[in-house]
């Protein structure tokens, strides 16, 4: 009796009675197997109309996995009933802990699904016994359940950036709602055609209430954003314009400056070597870092010039005023142009351009940093899968890591 009501209080079987058990070893896993039966003359849901009958038509064995009790995993044999329903005729009946033709518990789907949210599926799998595809599966629709369709209404502002999705320079987009930390959507691809469906879900009404749009200097972005969304303001984000800045300036510097210490080997191999110390902010440099760049940036006319445009530049986003930021613009830009150190020139004549999009951050001061800590989160969920064969899974679970605050 004791056995019966052990079983009892665990099971949650609603409908059905267990009325045999036994254990069995299967690939040295201890196994206990519970066979159910419906209880008789008990009412039935049907699962297309919701209906109650007492009618039967049929009856079929179906093995299922439930979760595990103490040491030993969980298989029920049951009989699955067909109702009779005289509006739809014969139909699977609706149980509230077992969906339709499923071979594992609704609690046992979402037990999987909770901890695909902190480890790889693999070891999902191999902790509960389960096939791959199955813990993958479960994990999609559970999430599918609990995020159900983006809810695209009321919004004003985004912010777009690309993710590295692949080797071999494959390219994804993320589109995220920076006031509540919310990603939108995501789509393979980095080119305009590839933003283009994020819009068209968005739907024409929806598009002209759009006032702002952060971004990179991507030229596929602009002009779609513009082309869909003529009203919003684009604003281009500090962090990448001050990359391009590392990349193209400081980095072509500091090699042009080691290539001409090649007959003093020492003096060259501390330029050479400087590069992050050159590209680290103020802040986050080590003890002892900020005395060796002050020796670096006084041995080197070049490299000091470019070191404190950098910073020049970096102060443009600091204004909220759109008169002072383009005064500030020109006093920058005419620095630059006198410098005489052609990869500065180059520079700023490129930036010039996006001039529009840089003092726009003045009404709209944006940024991408929340982007940029969510590609961080797809690079520690990429690195949980061992990478993702599924790209409609794999944006599911950046929106799930996502969903919105407020």
């Amino acid at each position: 009796m004791a056995h019966d009501h052990l079983i009892s209080r665990l099971g949650g079987w609603v409908g059905y009675d267990v009325v045999e058990d036994w254990h069995e070893s299967r690939s040295g896993q201890s196994w206990w197997v519970l066979r159910l039966q419906s209880r008789p003359g008990r009412l039935h849901r049907c699962s297309q109309c919701g209906r109650m009958s007492r009618s039967v038509h049929d009856q079929y064995e179906r093995r299922v996995r439930d979760l595990p009790i103490l040491e030993h995993r969980i298989e029920l044999i049951l009989a699955r009933v067909r109702v009779a329903c005289p509006q739809c005729g014969p139909k699977l009946e609706q149980l509230n802990w077992l969906d339709p033709y499923a071979r594992v518990t609704r609690r046992l789907g979402e037990s999987v699904a909770r901890l695909c949210r902190v480890t790889s599926i693999r070891h999902v799998a191999g902790f509960f016994g389960l096939d791959w595809k199955t813990v993958k599966d479960l994990d999609f629709a559970s999430m599918k359940r609990e995020l159900g369709p983006i809810d695209l209404d009321g919004l004003e502002v985004i912010g777009m950036d690309e993710f590295a999705i692949q080797k071999g320079h494959r390219y994804a987009t993320v589109i995220v709602e920076p006031t509540r930390k919310r990603v939108l959507w995501v789509g393979r691809g980095r080119g305009r055609a590839d933003v283009r469906p994020f819009f068209e879900l968005l739907g024409p009404q929806r598009c002209k209430q759009l006032r702002a749009a952060v971004m990179d200097m991507n030229a596929g972005y602009e002009i779609e954003v513009k082309h869909h969304c003529p009203q919003a303001a684009i604003v281009f984000d500090l962090f990448h314009v001050v990359v391009k800045y590392g990349c193209e300036v400081i980095d072509r510097v500091r090699v042009d400056r080691a290539n001409e210490l090649r007959a003093d080997k020492s003096a060259r191999r501390v330029v050479k070597g400087a590069r992050w110390l050159l590209l680290k902010n103020a802040e986050n440099l080590a003890p002892g870092q900020d005395v060796q760049l002050k020796e670096l940036l006084a041995a080197n006319r070049a490299l000091f010039v470019v070191h404190v445009l950098r910073d020049a530049l970096k102060d443009l986003w600091s204004y909220r005023h759109p008169g002072y930021a383009e005064r500030a613009w020109k006093s920058w830009y005419a620095k630059a142009r006198r410098s005489r150190i052609e990869p500065l020139k180059r520079f700023a004549a490129n930036l010039k351009p996006y001039l529009p999009g840089i003092l726009a951050h003045c009404r709209y001061p944006l940024g991408t940093n929340l982007i940029e800590g969510i590609n961080n989160r797809i690079k520690v969920i990429k690195r949980m899968a061992y990478g993702f064969r599924d790209d409609a899974y794999f944006f599911l679970k950046i929106r799930a890591a996502f969903p919105g605050v407020g």
